[in-house]
Formats: structure tokens, C-alpha cells, sequence
């Protein structure tokens, strides 16, 4: 089987024996007859992927099945910028907004439909390439909302805000399970499985229970959080396939280690990659100029020289690399260097940036 470097920002690599196990799982799931595609979501053994995916993912994020709930749910990330105000923001309230990029502009714009946003701090002033450090929370906020890691940008939160008591929310798509953050200081998390939990699809929400309590019931049903909740994410066909790949995913990464052991893989990764930028500034523009700031998930950069872009992809395609080409908004590129990613690729990648620099 040959296999590239698919840097891609999502979706993106999966763990070659995910890709194995799942692909045994379409011809058949354990003893029934029937492949994972078939099998019916209120049957025995559907049921057993979907609650064991569900234990499995807040065993990874460390918290207490007793304090918290996780759905599995449609739509991604898009959907939750539209259903977390639906279910927590109304009219006479306010909600706190960080915004650091694409997708928290996004977020920002659904909840306004909804209810009053304050923007709690915000990085435009140097078009997304750090992270707000001061932020300026409204007293009484309904929640305070943050992008955990800008994909586009290439920026990361490396240490979670203070929010003093008002419910921290995130949007976690682009490093759930990507970093050993202490999960327990969110009240909700939101995260398309796309990049490091699974493939395009499925969407996990995990709350406190606490927080559940206080959502919003004049709802029409599909859009209310209780509703899912109440049926274990089985109100309607949840996305079944996805949910079974997600399980063989965290099942996976129990066994690397864990979150702990992979994060200093992937801040290994991307150390090889900012290495070689930094070694050329002439030659290499990294976006994000603050370390602290950098994504381990996504290093982006330009070349100092623009008439060179056509020839650093071919020669990057030529040497089995795809996916670095920047998001068409900001242009220059972009290495995405997910979970699944290999260490190799990304010592291929420092390499090839440093021949192409001494060219």
C-alpha cells in the first residue's frame, strides 16, 4: 500500500491500522453478518461502538462520566457556532467572544443572531498572528467562547484563559486530544472529528452536565442539546460509520500512550518543522513569529520570494508531499500535522525546507 505525507488541513491522515480495523469493520462487524454500514443503530452491535466511543473519549479528556456527558452529533463544527447560542444565549444576554481568526469570526456572526457578543480580545490588529493576551470579559457573561487552534492561521492557545467563574466554551476541532490540556476547566467543548479524532462527519460535544442543565427547551428538537443528551445521541440515525472509526481512534491512542505521550510526539513534529523555518529567516516567512503562539498542529509560512511558490510544491509533490498549499484566504502554505501524522513526514518536510533553502 503506498502511503504519502498528506499534509492536509482535514480531513486528514488516519493511523494506518485504523484504516486496517476499519476496513475489516466494512465487510463485517464482529460476528453479525453485517458490515459496520449496515448494521442498524438501535441494534446490540452498534450500541456497544457507540457507548464504548463515548467512555473512551472522556476517559481520554480525563473527566468524570459522572459530571459529564459527551454527544455524538452531525453538522460539524459550523452547526455548533449556530447551536451553542441557540441552547445557552438570549436576547437580554451578553456572550464573551476571543476572536482569533476564520473561525471564530464564524462563531462570532451565528451568535449574534441570537443574542449580544462582546468581543473579549482579539488579534485582528496583526491580521491573526499571536494570540490575545488581555482579555476583557463582561461581568455576568453567559459564557466566554475561544478557538483552541486557528487551522488558517496557525496560532494556538498554549495556556487556557481565566475566565473567573463564567463557563469557558471552545472550539477544539483543530487539537482535541492534540495537547494534555486539563479539560475539566471547560464547561463545553466542541469539535469536528476530521483532523485528529476520525473522518468528516461526525461532530462530539462534551459538557457539564450542570451546564446541560440550564440549555434551552423551547427548541425544535434536533437542535436542543437536552434532547440528544436524553437519547444518548441516538434521538435520530447518528453518523455510525464516523463513530466507529472515532472509537478505533482513541482506542489507538491509549495506545501511544496517550494524550500525554501525543503531545510530545506532535510538539516533537513541529519542532523539526519551525526548526528549519527559523534557520532561513531570508528564505522562509513563518506566520506566527511568537513561539508561544505557534500550533503544533498547523505550521504555516510563506517564502520571501513569491516566484518561487510553484516550484517549492513540485518539488514537495515530487517527494510525496501533498497538502501544503495555504488556505486560499491567506495564501503562502501550510503543514497540518495532525495525530496521525508520522514523525517521518515531518523530518521528510524539515529536510526538504532546508536543501530548498540552500538552493
Amino acid at each position: 500500500m503506498k502511503r504519502i505525507y498528506n499534509f492536509s488541513a482535514g480531513p486528514a491522515t488516519l493511523p494506518v491500522a485504523v484504516l486496517e480495523e476499519a476496513s475489516r469493520g466494512i465487510l463485517e462487524i464482529g460476528n453479525s453478518g453485517m458490515s459496520v454500514l449496515e448494521v442498524s443503530h438501535r441494534g446490540k452491535d452498534y450500541e456497544a461502538i457507540h457507548f464504548d466511543a463515548r467512555d473512551r473519549l472522556l476517559k481520554a479528556m480525563g473527566l468524570d462520566p459522572a459530571q459529564y456527558t459527551a454527544l455524538f452529533l452531525g453538522g460539524g463544527a459550523s452547526l455548533q457556532f449556530a447551536m451553542l447560542p441557540m441552547n445557552f444565549l438570549t436576547t437580554d444576554q451578553t456572550a464573551d467572544y476571543v476572536h482569533t481568526g476564520e473561525w471564530s469570526n464564524k462563531a462570532i456572526k451565528e451568535a449574534k443572531r441570537f443574542g449580544k457578543v462582546a468581543i473579549a480580545g482579539t488579534s485582528e490588529a496583526d491580521k491573526f498572528a499571536s494570540i490575545p493576551k488581555n482579555l476583557t470579559l463582561t461581568p455576568g457573561a453567559r459564557y466566554v467562547h475561544i478557538t483552541t487552534n486557528n487551522t488558517i492561521e496557525g496560532t494556538e492557545w498554549a495556556t487556557l484563559p481565566n475566565t473567573g467563574g463564567v463557563p469557558l466554551v471552545a472550539d477544539a476541532s483543530s487539537d482535541i486530544l492534540g495537547r494534555a490540556h486539563d479539560y475539566s476547566r471547560f464547561d463545553l467543548v466542541y469539535a469536528g472529528a476530521q483532523k485528529n479524532l476520525g473522518p468528516a462527519g461526525v461532530t462530539i460535544v462534551v459538557m457539564k452536565k450542570s451546564l446541560l442543565e440550564q440549555a434551552n427547551e423551547n427548541l425544535p428538537a434536533v437542535l436542543g442539546y437536552k434532547t440528544h443528551a436524553a437519547a444518548d445521541s441516538l434521538y435520530n440515525t447518528p453518523p455510525a460509520f464516523g463513530i466507529y472509526v472515532l472509537g478505533l481512534v482513541l482506542k489507538w491512542i491509549e495506545n501511544q500512550g496517550g494524550v500525554q505521550a501525543v503531545e510530545k510526539r506532535n510538539q516533537k513534529k513541529a519542532g523539526m518543522i519551525y526548526g528549519a523555518l527559523d534557520e532561513f529567516p531570508g528564505v522562509y516567512d513563518p506566520a506566527v513569529l511568537a513561539k508561544e503562539d505557534r500550533s503544533i498542529m498547523n505550521v504555516t509560512f510563506r517564502l520571501r520570494d513569491t516566484n518561487r511558490e510553484k516550484d517549492f510544491l513540485a518539488g514537495a509533490q515530487a517527494l510525496g508531499m501533498d497538502g501544503l498549499k495555504g488556505h486560499r484566504n491567506v495564501g503562502g502554505f501550510r503543514a497540518s500535522i495532525y495525530n496521525a501524522f508520522p514523525e517521518e513526514g515531518a523530518a521528510a518536510l524539515a529536510d526538504y525546507l532546508v536543501k530548498f533553502a540552500k538552493k
